[in-house]
């Protein structure tokens, strides 16, 4: 446990805290109490369920992992996890990502503070693999990626490009499925580590309202949320299904002061900031969000149309420029003397020192005195932010997606679906309180830039066909599906207003160009690149005696810019008995690189040690990444193997499956790599002005192989306890990466460590749910293995010189939540996430370098508990 007496920005836990803490425990013992008491009473009929909840095979049926009939967790051969609304949604958490989070042990996702645009859009892992290594469905349709490429994604997300699961109203979902093997023979490039598909309601009648908030425990991070629901019908035959919801969340704090920044104040530098820095969640205002789902059923032909529209503003924290030491800005020698600007070329500028000769800050009223002093043609930014200055990035995200579609049959054999898609996420970056300092005093209003943005979009176009085959050699039907696939992807980088990408007169004279901290999008690396691919597949499944099933699947898909690639699959599965089976899948699969890894172009500031770089990330084509090392990038390739049981007795369901994910030519971003003055030269040299400040590259890369092990334990029972339905489930995954290939010129041992140990090897929960009359009661506990940070993401402390590498302990966190549903239709719920307040250990280097509280990257956040209320009404 962490030493909770640290004196960081964390105020203490608020009375009204408290008293939901204990409220909440106290209401479930006393629920549960009160049922034993009647357990010999018989048990009352349950509450009708509204229309928006009404229970479907939806509830029991997944579309994933065959493209024959849908089959059930217990039926099917690989494993799935199928989320149900009401689970999804009992809980505190507002956000897709936090909700799957806590339900589906191998999928994690933190936090992600000051980690340029990962802020906006935070990286998600199942299984251990990088976000762009799970395919995302929406009724069986592919969804489109994001156009946040992450650029610090603490190692183990570097590069990568997933979608944005965000953008969904949890009001919209009828269930979420997620498929944990590998699928790239069945649905394309991505489904290496598995497939999350979300199911959308249809309801052609009723509908729901509702309005959520709550708060952490410290006071901070008040979150509000509305939501509305309706259905309607669309002919007699028909639904039209529309969800809205917005939402506003503030902002939270758990920083210490950094030593720099409490030094400056000691020496006497006016408006250093408390704290200078700010690790925390960022402000999230208009977060809208609307899901629409229509349907027609004909008597041989169904009409579809689903789609949704989605924006936000983001606002959140990023490093503190320490006004005695900064590079670029206040000082070019590691703080010993103040950088000072001629604007004139009129020279006569001094030389002013910052520290003494033993290396201590030389007091402020002595050094602003000499800048006072100085001739009106020298400039130094001391003059005008004395205090430093800590820049607030961010960002307006928008996320489009329509897809419209026929499915039928022909005749009596033939079954066909053919759908077209369309979606598109669009972000606009902006950076305040920040300088380009090659302008000088020239700073634009406010001290705001707009470095550009970043556009995805792709299309597609989609054919299938099937039919059962009546065969001699098999008990049931062969099933047979086909199909053919037509997509096109692009990238687009926007250009950034003028001061962000602004080439100042003091460039030549050491001071940092562009937008400090993000430099904007220039028009010389702006652009749009695109490419198209086709598939065709086929699909095979035969239940060849009443105990076992065979299934194969094979896709060839073509790509206009690398070339084609086959891949395939085999699944098994053998009943041994009416309760007990047997299951096995080994499939190949590829992940090919997005346009937007192969050609952007960005410079970003990051920690490299304990001090500030201006990093650039370049094309893999750039002559410069060349000269390091770059080649073309090349698809990754996966081998995966899988073995598991399912055991179903009626009361209990345990399945256990074990796998092994071969990654071979990983595309991650690489390690930085130093520019000589030679180097910058020849970049300004060779038309690259912007180079004329940057410490060193980064660039895309295929340069190591990975061998990822795990097992996963689904088990529940649904019983009759506590006088009403009281289900229990457990869920757990072991996972573990190994890094079997790296090029050391490419990535260093640093971030191997953090691919390989970065996240908790073990993860579960273990829940109870209980339901009686109107009330119901959820408990959740969450086990979080050991897991390890490494200093700030940095990836330059070795874990062999005695840096600072962070191990943090288990750790058990508690979900509670009680709620009362009438049969009115209003239902109340109230509960608390993280019930007793767990947060990682303290940070013992917090104040040194950067002012973080805590290790920022842990796997079930550091904002500690939340309490919060959902009132609702179902008609």
């Amino acid at each position: 446990m962490g030493n909770r007496e640290k004196p960081h920005v964390r105020v203490s836990s608020t009375p009204l805290a408290s008293a939901v803490k204990w409220a909440l425990a106290a209401a479930t013992l006393v629920g549960s109490s009160t049922a034993v008491a009647q357990t010999t009473e018989p048990s009352p009929a349950p509450a009708a369920t509204p229309p928006a909840e009404e229970a479907t095979t939806l509830d029991t049926v997944s579309v994933l992992g065959s493209r024959g009939q849908p089959r059930t967790v217990s039926s099917s051969a690989v494993p799935i996890d199928i989320i149900s609304a009401e689970e999804f949604r009992n809980q505190g958490a507002t956000d897709a990502l936090d909700q799957l989070r806590v339900l589906v042990p191998s999928f994690n996702v933190s936090t992600i503070p000051i980690d340029d645009a990962a802020s906006l859009i935070r990286p998600a892992n199942l299984r251990g693999l990088p976000p762009d290594n799970t395919l995302v469905l929406v009724n069986g349709k592919r969804f489109h990626r994001s156009a946040v490429i992450t650029f610090l994604g603490h190692g183990l997300s570097d590069g990568s490009q997933g979608p944005d699961l965000s953008v969904f109203p949890s009001l919209a979902l009828e269930q979420v499925e997620v498929l944990r093997d590998g699928a790239a023979a069945q649905y394309g490039s991505d489904a290496i580590a598995g497939v999350v598909n979300f199911g959308l309601k249809k309801i052609s009648e009723g509908g729901a309202f509702e309005a959520f908030a709550g708060q952490y425990y410290e006071g901070d991070g008040f979150t509000t949320q509305y939501s509305a629901q309706i259905g309607l019908p669309l002919t007699e035959r028909g639904y039209a299904t529309l969800t809205a919801e917005w939402r506003q969340a503030d902002d939270t704090s758990r920083s210490v002061q950094r030593n720099d920044a409490a030094a400056a104040i000691a020496a006497g530098y006016p408006g250093v900031p408390v704290p200078a820095q700010i690790w925390g969640s960022p402000k999230v205002d208009d977060d809208l969000k609307f899901v629409a789902n229509l349907g027609i059923t004909g008597d041989s032909v169904d009409i579809y149309l689903f789609g949704n529209y989605a924006q936000r503003e983001v606002d959140g924290g990023f490093y503190f420029r320490d006004p005695t030491a900064r590079s670029g800005v206040y000082s070019n020698d590691g703080g010993e003397t103040l950088l000072i600007g001629d604007t004139t070329g009129a020279g006569g500028c001094p030389t002013i020192a910052l520290r003494d000769a033993g290396g201590n800050l030389i007091p402020y009223s002595t050094v602003s005195t000499a800048v006072a002093a100085l001739p009106a043609n020298c400039f130094t930014f001391l003059s005008t932010l004395p205090g430093g200055f800590t820049p607030r990035f961010g960002g307006s995200l928008e996320d489009i997606s329509v897809v419209g579609g026929a499915k039928g049959t022909w005749g009596s054999a033939w079954h066909w679906d053919v759908s077209a898609t369309y979606g598109r996420n669009d972000i606009d970056f902006v950076i305040y309180n920040t300088v380009n300092a090659s302008l000088g005093a020239a700073q634009p209003a406010g001290l705001r830039f707009s470095p550009g943005g970043n556009t995805q979009t792709e299309k597609g176009v989609n054919f299938d066909v099937g039919r059962d085959i009546e065969t001699s050699f098999t008990a049931e039907a062969l099933r047979l599906s086909a199909g053919a696939e037509w997509r096109e992807e692009s990238f687009e980088v926007k250009a950034g207003d003028d001061a962000s990408t602004g080439i100042g007169p003091l460039t030549e004279q050491g001071f940092a160009l562009g937008s400090n901290g993000f430099n904007g999008f220039s028009p010389r690396t702006a652009g749009e690149w695109d490419r198209r691919n086709w598939a065709v597949y086929l699909d095979l499944e035969a239940q060849f005696t009443e105990q076992l099933l065979l299934a194969a699947a094979v896709r060839h898909e073509d790509f206009d810019d690398f070339g084609s690639t086959t891949n395939g699959k085999l699944t098994a599965r053998f009943d041994v008995s009416d309760t007990f089976a047997l299951r096995g899948a080994y499939n190949t699969g590829f992940r090919a690189p997005t346009p937007g890894q192969a050609n952007i172009s960005q410079i970003s500031t990051a920690f490299n040690g304990s001090v500030l770089e201006d990093i650039a990330t370049l094309p893999p084509t750039n002559p410069i990444a060349i000269l390091k090392g770059a080649r073309a990038l090349t698809p990754e390739e996966s081998k995966n193997l899988s073995l598991g049981m399912v055991w179903n007795s009626g009361d209990w369901l345990v399945t256990l499956d074990g796998y092994r994910i071969e990654v071979e030519d990983r595309i991650a971003l690489s390690t930085s790599f130093a520019l000589t003055p030679e180097e910058r030269d020849a970049l300004v040299a060779s038309g690259n002005p912007e180079a004329a400040s940057l410490s060193s590259v980064t660039y895309f890369g295929n340069a190591f192989d990975t061998t990822t092990t795990g097992v996963d334990l689904v088990t529940s029972v649904e019983t009759d306890h506590f006088g009403g339905t009281t289900t229990y489930s457990l869920a757990a995954n072991w996972n573990k990466t190994e890094v079997d290939r790296y090029d050391p010129n490419f990535i260093n041992e640093a971030r191997v460590y953090k691919i390989e140990e970065s996240l908790p090897k073990t993860k579960g929960y273990f829940s109870i749910n209980h339901k009686r009359e109107v009330f119901h009661a959820n408990l959740r506990l969450g086990y979080y293995g050991s897991w390890y940070e490494d200093h700030l993401d940095s990836g330059a402390i070795s874990i062999d010189d005695g840096g600072l590498p962070i191990y943090e302990d288990s750790k058990v966190i508690v979900d509670a939540e009680v709620g009362w549903t009438f049969p009115s239709g209003l239902y109340v719920n109230v509960g608390a996430q993280n019930l007793f307040d767990e947060t990682p250990d303290d940070n013992p280097w917090g104040a040194s370098v950067a002012g973080a509280a805590y290790p920022v990257h842990s796997p079930y956040g550091f904002n500690g508990g939340f309490y919060y209320a959902r009132v609702g009404w179902k008609f």
